[in-house]
C-alpha cells in the first residue's frame, strides 16, 4: 500500500515538473465565476433594412435606429433616433452585428452605446428574420458585448462596468436585455 501511494505521488511530481502546473490547478478557476446583474432593457425601433449586397463573402446591410424606450432597475429613458446597426450575414448562419446608438436618461444624460455581437441561426431562421418575420427567441443565439460611455454624474459608473446583453429580434424592433458583469 505504501509503495503504491509513493508511486502515485512520484508520478504526480513528475507530471507537475514536466508541465509546470499541477493537473488539479488547471481544472479549477482562479476566482469565483462572475455573476450578472440585470440593468435594463432597451426596446429599439428600427427602419427597414438597406441591403448593400455581397461584399467579402457576406451579405451586408444597414438598419437605422428610429428611437425606442429603456426601462430597468439601473436606467430609465429612451433610445434616441439616429443610430444604426451594420450587419454582415455570413453563409454559415453567423450574423455579425455592430450597432451604435445613444440612450438618453430621464435626467437628460446622454449615454453612448457601442454594441458589437453575433446572432447565430440556421439559414431558414436567418432568412425569416431578414424578411421581418416574428421568430421565437429560442430559435437563434443573439448576444452582444456593449460598451457604454456617459459624462460625469449619476451614470458615470457605466464607464467602469463590463456589460453583456441578449437580443431578441422582433419584426419592427429589437429588445436588448443589458446585464452588468459583477
Amino acid at each position: 500500500m505504501i509503495g503504491r501511494t509513493w508511486a502515485m505521488a512520484l508520478a504526480m511530481t513528475v507530471a507537475t515538473t514536466i508541465s509546470g502546473i499541477a493537473p488539479a490547478a488547471r481544472a479549477a478557476p482562479a476566482a469565483p465565476a462572475p455573476t450578472l446583474e440585470y440593468a435594463f432593457t432597451a426596446k429599439v425601433t428600427l427602419a427597414p433594412a438597406v441591403e448593400q449586397g455581397e461584399i467579402g463573402g457576406g451579405r451586408r446591410r444597414f438598419i437605422a435606429i428610429t428611437g425606442g424606450s429603456v426601462d430597468g432597475p439601473l436606467f430609465h429613458g429612451r433610445v434616441l433616433p439616429g443610430g444604426g446597426d451594420w450587419q454582415t450575414i455570413l453563409p454559415d448562419g453567423l450574423t455579425q452585428v455592430d450597432a451604435r446608438y445613444f440612450l438618453q436618461a430621464a435626467d437628460g444624460t446622454v449615454v453612448d452605446v457601442n454594441n458589437p455581437g453575433v446572432r447565430v441561426a440556421s439559414t431558414a431562421v436567418t432568412e425569416r428574420i431578414a424578411r421581418g418575420e416574428d421568430v421565437p427567441s429560442d430559435a437563434y443565439y443573439f448576444r452582444t458585448t456593449p460598451r457604454l460611455a456617459a459624462r460625469a454624474g449619476p451614470f458615470a459608473w457605466m464607464n467602469r462596468a463590463v456589460f453583456v446583453a441578449r437580443g431578441i429580434r422582433k419584426p419592427d424592433h429589437v429588445e436588448i436585455d443589458f446585464y452588468v458583469v459583477r
